[in-house]
């Protein structure tokens, strides 16, 4: 039997299928039979072919006294309908027609592929600046909303595909839209502490908020996924009476706050270079304090041979001293010789005396060193100027420090004794190599090693 043949309970088989190049939902009908012309627009003959191409749904819907009961068939689909196809349809069908009689059904197709875009225009409407509430100023926008279908059960439940309108279903968006839009634009000087005025340069800010409003928007109460929401533009009515006056605000208040942030910059300025002088100092001060820490300590080193020697003459004077008085104790009345004493003064007068002698061997080795020992060389030593004020003076390695820290620079004011006047450090000979970059070694470059 052909697909268009005749079936044994009469009538054409039919193909099912939806030809229609821009369509969201469309709805089938048998060849030749326009909307309400007969009673059997919707029956279908057992054995008819069903063709859904990819990126569409073709909706099977059965009315009952219950209410209606629909199957999918989701493409891509090119086959005969038979009820393993159709299950709901098998189990409102049973044996009842023979598997041959024509069966009542409305088909839907359902665009799944298709991204549709809704142009929307929002006219002037009044939006207030919260510096001055009670002048309203017009402003304008206008942008493309783009949407799809994915989820076409959810579709199906908030949408009746009886006699369903494009353009009405449009119409809804574009409402949903401007109520919105207005919202947000209107919202935003309050919220985002904005001047009305340059709102029109917000239109990333107006877009993204609107977006997150109408996504919500479009799955909850039309069943359609939104895709993107491309705010055009923002325009507001510049031959407003209130709109010179807002700008004027806008400008002086600007202007002030350009000014004050430019004070404080200065000011922070100012007090970093107060504060870098302050460290300064105090890096200075406690580098005099160490130097001189370090040649005290350098001077007591010197003197301490002789403060050794003196302490040691101090001891043998009191030894001294307590030999001669054993030397005569010990008689009746304190007078006459002491044998014992004169014993005990021996032995100590050689330990005495070897004591003197080692402490006199010292002394001539402790002198000895010292006249061998060179004079301390030369110190340079410059003054630095700090911020009007000279800091120092300061030797050659302190002022390396200095340099190396960048408390020392090329333009710092020095000057030391012989000098007609102060001079920049960079244009003092002696002081350039503390300026100079340093280079690793000598720059050689060492040889390829040779092959073993």
């Amino acid at each position: 039997m052909g697909l268009f043949g005749r079936g044994s309970g009469g009538g054409l088989m039919n193909v099912i299928r939806c030809d229609e190049q821009d369509y969201l939902v469309w709805k089938w009908r048998p060849k030749h039979q326009e909307a309400n012309s007969t009673s059997r627009e919707n029956s279908i003959r057992w054995g008819s072919s069903l063709r859904v191409k990819e990126g569409e749904v073709a909706v099977f819907v059965y009315p009952q006294k219950d209410g209606t009961l629909q199957d999918f068939i989701l493409g891509p689909f090119d086959k005969t309908i038979k009820t393993a196809n159709l299950p709901v349809l098998t189990n409102i069908l049973g044996a009842a027609y023979g598997g041959d009689s024509p069966f009542q059904a409305e088909v839907y197709f359902i665009n799944l592929q298709q991204n549709n875009q809704v142009r929307f225009a929002v006219p002037y409407f009044d939006a207030f600046d919260p510096r001055l509430p009670d002048h309203g100023v017009p402003i304008a926008v206008r942008g493309t909303l783009t949407f799809n279908i994915t989820d076409y059960r959810q579709f199906i439940k908030f949408n009746r595909l009886v006699n369903f309108d494009k353009e009405q279903f449009v119409l809804q968006i574009q409402d949903a839209m401007r109520r919105n839009v207005k919202e947000v634009v209107m919202n935003m000087p309050q919220e985002m502490g904005l001047p009305l005025v340059q709102v029109e340069k917000q239109i990333s800010a107006v877009n993204d908020r609107v977006t997150e409003r109408m996504k919500t928007r479009l799955e909850g109460d039309f069943g359609v996924n939104l895709k993107a929401i491309d705010i055009s533009a923002i325009e507001i009515n510049k031959e407003s009476p209130y709109y010179e006056e807002l700008r004027q605000l806008t400008a002086d208040i600007t202007a002030r706050t350009m000014q004050a942030q430019t004070d404080i910059n200065i000011k922070n300025l100012q007090d970093t270079q107060r504060i870098n002088a302050e460290n300064l100092e105090d890096t200075l001060r406690h580098q005099r304090e160490e130097a001189a820490r370090a040649q005290r300590l350098q001077t007591e080193s010197n003197f301490t041979g002789a403060f050794g020697i003196e302490q040691q003459t101090e001891v043998l004077k009191a030894a001294a001293q307590s030999l001669g008085n054993m030397g005569s104790s010990g008689g009746e009345g304190g007078g006459g010789m002491n044998p014992a004493g004169m014993m005990t003064g021996m032995m100590m007068g050689g330990a005495m005396g070897q004591q003197m002698a080692g402490m006199m061997a010292g002394m001539g080795q402790t002198m000895q060193n010292a006249m061998n020992t060179p004079p301390p060389m030369p110190t340079t030593q410059y003054y630095v100027g700090v911020n009007g004020q000279q800091a120092g003076p300061f030797s050659m390695p302190q002022l390396t420090q200095l340099a190396q820290n960048g408390q020392l620079t090329q333009q710092s004011l020095v000057w030391k004794q012989g000098m007609a006047g102060w001079e920049q450090a960079g244009s003092v000979a002696e002081l350039s190599s503390l300026f100079a970059p340093s280079t690793p070694g000598n720059g050689a470059t060492p040889p390829p090693m040779p092959n073993p």
